[in-house]
């Protein structure tokens, strides 16, 4: 699923969703003109994706979304496609206006059949079995549907959510529906973009059915979209700015054998624009880090003794990308944890945190992939990935900090229950060292002036836009690839100078 600008930044759970409608229908749009407009909706993205198909196998369920299935039917029937439902759930079990749909579906002459296994799929298949009211393991008939949808190699349309797939969470407990096209109504869904959805949505097509734009502003939403109006921006900068103004960032980590950890970090940070970047390292590292980066005041550092100095000079701290958990490592994160600086925390610092041997600064942004933060949680990764919102806020709530939870649909969630999403990336940036980018780039926006939420917020979004640019050229993605991009994307996003 690429992401895609146009879509609105709100996402709803399945239940803000269900209150929405609703309040349309409270308002006086009638339930069976919002199916209707679904309908409508559906077929021309059909239309428009596979529009010499001729043929349509609707797969309908019992419930709202078969209603709509049927209407795609007899929309199809009339352009005069060869159509055809297969009724998995019971006809006579539907109810209001989905019984209505059913009917006029049957009054328009569309084939309706009972599903049974040996049935032959043709043509677009058209899932309508179940929508945002999914929980569950699905039931065997649906199971069975399912599996063959997804065995047959034919075109997909999912109607608002592909069967299977949590509308609140993006999971899928089983199996689900794996669409080629995905469109939804209403609202968009937290659960398409976020957890398993990336691999089971496919393109994603949103239709708001005409709702009345005042009206949808009074419902509240679970998160927003990292896009648009929900970036944060840098100023621009004054012509007579200089290296002072931008914030010193002080990135601390490299034990032995992660020299390379530190180094990228403090590349990001540089390259992000922070006025001056120091690097606390192992002295080993000291030539490399020369060679690679001169710019860069590398402290080789053995004690815990020199680090509140340096920490003194900084303005932010970037603390984690190769620290390790060993003594060296153990001790700089007790010392920088003692400062009163804002702090950036990744990686092993994270590790050692979920030890409860170190307490988290204030003012802080931690940036967990899901293993780290089921650590740091106390329950399993499988538990984190199964609701990635849940877990975010949870880390929000439980460390009173800024949480970038990393992964497809990154999040950034903060204390007071603020909820953003990135549907950015590329399969390719699943590499090592990208997180050592982020951090560093998170402690550079900060060091620009930008509040905790809102540097992690620009942070991830140029990150992830950086990887979905160099993602393209295929397979082989170094993380320092996309230090250069997120320069580029940075000066597009918030130019330098006015």
């Amino acid at each position: 699923m690429s992401a895609n600008h146009a879509l609105p930044l709100p996402l709803y759970s399945a239940a803000q969703v269900r209150e929405l409608d609703a309040r349309l229908i409270s308002a006086g749009t009638l339930g069976l003109e919002l199916m209707q407009r679904a309908a409508h909706a559906a077929w021309r993205a059909l239309r428009r994706r596979w529009p010499q198909a001729g043929e349509i196998t609707v797969l309908a369920g019992a419930g709202n979304n078969a209603g709509d299935g049927y209407l795609i039917a007899e929309l199809a029937h009339k352009a005069g496609w060869t159509v055809r439902v297969l009724a998995v759930g019971a006809p006579e079990k539907l109810l209001d206006d989905a019984a209505t749909a059913h009917t006029a579906a049957l009054a328009a002459g569309v084939t309706i059949e009972a599903w049974v296994e040996a049935a032959e799929l043709r043509g677009v298949l058209v899932d309508a079995l179940l929508g945002t009211g999914l929980q569950g393991p699905l039931r065997p008939a649906y199971a069975a549907a399912v599996e063959a949808i997804n065995a047959s190699g034919l075109p997909v349309l999912a109607v608002d959510i592909p069967t299977g797939l949590n509308a609140d969470t993006g999971c899928v407990t089983e199996l689900a529906v794996r669409a080629d096209l995905t469109v939804s109504f209403i609202g968009l869904k937290l659960g398409l973009f976020g957890g398993d959805a990336p691999d089971w949505v496919g393109e994603l097509v949103f239709d708001d059915l005409q709702a009345d734009p005042a009206l949808v502003a009074q419902q509240p939403y679970r998160a927003l979209r990292l896009a648009g109006s929900a970036l944060p921006q840098l100023a621009p900068r004054a012509r007579t700015a200089h290296k002072g103004s931008f914030g010193h960032v002080l990135v601390i980590g490299g034990d032995r054998g992660f020299g390379g950890a530190a180094l990228l970090s403090a590349e990001s940070a540089l390259r992000a624009g922070s006025g001056l970047v120091s690097l606390a390292t192992r002295p080993e590292h000291l030539p490399a880090s020369l060679a690679r980066l001169p710019e860069v005041m590398c402290q080789p550092t053995e004690s815990t003794y020199q680090l509140p100095s340096l920490c003194e000079r900084a303005d932010v701290l970037v603390i984690g990308p190769g620290l390790g958990q060993q003594a060296w490592g153990r001790s700089l994160l007790s010392a920088a944890a003692a400062s009163l600086r804002p702090q950036v925390w990744d990686a092993d610092a994270l590790n050692l945190l979920a030890t409860g041997s170190v307490a988290l600064p204030g003012d802080s942004v931690i940036t967990p992939h899901p293993g780290e933060a089921a650590r740091l949680l106390g329950i399993a990764t499988a538990e984190v990935q199964a609701d990635r919102p849940a877990a975010a806020l949870a880390l929000a709530q439980k460390y009173q900090a800024v949480v970038v939870l990393k992964g497809a649909g990154s999040l950034v969630a903060a204390p007071d229950g603020r909820l953003l999403l990135c549907d950015l990336g590329h399969p390719a940036m699943a590499t090592a060292g990208l997180g050592d980018v982020l951090a560093g780039l998170i402690g550079a926006l900060r060091a620009q002036g930008l509040d905790a939420y809102s540097a992690a917020a620009l942070g991830v979004w140029l990150h992830a836009g950086a990887g979905q640019r160099q993602g393209e050229l295929g397979r082989g993605l170094a993380a320092s690839d996309l230090i250069p991009t997120i320069r580029q994307l940075l000066q597009e996003h918030a130019p330098c100078l006015k």
